[in-house]
């Protein structure tokens, strides 16, 4: 089976391509790729995206066999920044917000966000809690990174008092109003 696909810039052509090939293997196998050991098979790591046609979907590299990705692009998390060009601006929020830990689940995370971002460049909280929903972490309890990526939302992201100041309530020295 001969698969065509683009990684990292470069198109791939694999003429006897494996049909139990994972991506992540093949990567690490034949390109020389080495990210993170093999921890991602828990299936829920959200590691690679697609662009096939201009839409953008997390999968996990550890699962997906490279027979299915004739005609689409894929990138890392490494292709979307990095400390020698730039970071992208959902990397530097995870770090800003001390979401990243261990870095077990970073790069799910980050590129399950950069996927959200490039499908919806303004989501809500709901749609950002959605999509981090498949990611494990065991370290920050989530908190500081949904806290760090709220601020791509077009929503208002502290608690809103009655009178409508915008002010959250407990900047309020009236007691009655915390909540």
């Amino acid at each position: 089976m001969v698969v065509s696909f683009c990684c990292f810039y470069v198109k791939i052509v694999e003429k006897n391509a494996d049909p139990e090939e994972m991506l992540l293997a093949y990567l690490r196998r034949k390109l020389f790729f080495y990210i993170k050991p093999y921890r991602f098979f828990i299936n829920k790591c959200g590691f690679i995206i697609f662009n096939p046609f201009f839409s953008h979907w997390s999968v996990n590299a550890c699962l997906q066999p490279i027979c299915s990705l004739h005609g689409v692009a894929v990138v890392t998390v490494e292709g979307i920044g990095s400390t020698k060009t730039k970071l992208h601006p959902v990397q530097e929020l995870i770090a800003m917000a001390h979401g990243s830990q261990c870095g077990f689940c970073t790069p799910g995370m980050v590129m399950s966000m950069y996927t959200l971002l490039r499908n919806n460049p303004q989501p809500t909280t709901e749609d950002i809690q959605e999509t981090l929903g498949g990611n494990l972490c065991r370290c920050t309890g989530y908190r500081p990174i949904i806290d760090g990526f709220k601020t791509f939302c077009n929503t208002p992201i502290s608690c809103q008092n009655g009178d409508g100041n915008g002010k959250c309530c407990m900047e309020n020295n009236n007691e009655s109003d915390v909540r």
